[in-house]
């Protein structure tokens, strides 16, 4: 069975083009081609990225943090209640209003007060700023490593300056190490994203980042499989491109540098826009849809690249909105607006409209107690008192 598997999907015809067989594909002493056996030293290298940024994070990235003023919020914990836990773990995170009556009813609380339990919960959940500081840091220190060896890789190569140069002897195109060690890079470092996935900063495209993720290492694997490699560096030196802006931006945001902020998130938005819906149309899907046709006719290979790579272009588009978004925002407002994507604390509105109740309930006892004692008459009268009460908490005898 697993035999049949395996001969079924490793079919030429799946992976190469018409009249092309493996046979075609044989190695020599002198020719190397990409082999599908070697995406697994990329597992072990994606486990070694992670220890490394375990010890970035803690021994450079925390102590920088704290010394370039960023400081994490002090909130309110949540006080233990079992019932109230145990629904937080199994059930749901924000209850609405029927379980949140439910669930007083069963604590013996106010609704407020189980309302405030959530709330307080939720935000123990998120990340600290010095959390969100670190991962920013590690992601700019990797895409600017992987960004300029993406140019040293291919500065000298043909097909960055003539895409045409994708195909020329395709697939006979053999591996240089160069490439293998730029695609172990890449793909190592995506899959290390994802093995620390439940760990890192969610934000409210989660389920978008997994699809990017997911289909940015089938795109890698399958391109790395069929020989795709010189349409894949390009991929991968485009997406650098505008990350190498993006994480710098949130870092000077997290720190409360607003003005480098905002420059930084208009050069961000600029290259993002320009090689994610420019660059990246006409380089890529261009160049895999249109410039491969004047080599070979198409066939699987051909469509599954295809479809992963317009599944890239979607999310490009995505983000692109909620960017332009932000941009229009800030032309209006002259500032930044935050991150669309973050998921921002609630205590802040909601523990100070908590707090105000709680002082305007306090002052309509005191109000009552001052006028029950005589300080305050009615009709605008002398007090009952024959000493006049001072600002300063002094009395003074008429």
């Amino acid at each position: 069975m697993a035999r049949s598997l395996y001969e079924w999907l490793w079919q030429h015809e799946f992976w190469l083009p018409p009249g092309i067989t493996w046979e075609d594909m044989q190695e020599s002493e002198d020719t190397h081609y990409p082999q599908p056996r070697d995406l697994l030293l990329s597992i072990p290298f994606a486990l070694i990225l992670v220890v490394i940024r375990c010890a970035f994070e803690r021994a450079i990235a925390l102590p920088l943090s704290t010394k370039l003023g960023v400081r994490d919020k002090q909130r309110p914990k949540a006080q233990p209640n079992p019932v109230l836990e145990t629904f937080y773990s199994t059930r749901c995170k924000n209850p609405k209003e029927g379980e949140l009556l439910s669930l007083a009813k069963q604590c013996d609380l106010p609704v407020r007060k189980v309302e405030k339990w959530f709330r307080r919960r939720r935000n123990m959940d998120r990340p600290s700023l010095s959390k969100k500081f670190s991962e920013a840091c590690w992601r700019f220190i990797f895409y600017i490593i992987s960004f300029f060896t993406g140019l040293a890789v291919l500065y000298n190569k043909p097909w960055l300056w003539d895409h045409r140069e994708c195909w020329t002897g395709y697939p006979q195109q053999p591996l240089q190490p160069s490439l293998f060690w730029y695609y172990m890079l890449e793909l190592s470092f995506y899959w290390s994203l994802v093995f620390t996935l439940p760990f890192d900063v969610k934000r409210k495209d989660f389920k978008e980042q997994i699809v990017h993720h997911a289909a940015t290492i089938f795109l890698i694997s399958f391109s790395y499989c069929a020989n795709y490699i010189r349409i894949g560096t390009l991929v991968m030196v485009i997406h650098d491109a505008s990350d190498c802006f993006l994480e710098p931006t949130k870092i000077f945001n997290y720190m409360k540098w607003k003005k480098t902020c905002d420059s930084l998130f208009v050069i961000f938005s600029a290259v993002f826009l320009i090689s994610r819906l420019v660059i990246y149309p006409y380089t890529v899907l261009y160049n895999t849809y249109y410039y491969s046709m004047e080599i070979f006719q198409p066939f699987f290979g051909y469509y599954f690249v295809n479809v992963l790579l317009i599944i890239l272009q979607l999310l490009h588009i995505f983000w692109s909105y909620l960017i332009i978004h932000m941009v229009y925002k800030f032309i209006l407002q002259g500032t930044m607006e935050k991150d669309m994507r973050s998921d921002t604390e609630e205590s802040d509105k909601d523990e100070e409209r908590d707090k105000t109740r709680d002082k305007e309930k306090n002052g309509i006892m005191y109000f009552s107690n001052v006028t029950s004692n005589g300080y305050i008459q009615r009709n605008g009268s002398e007090p009952l008192d024959n000493r006049a009460h001072l600002a300063n908490g002094h009395a003074k005898e008429r």
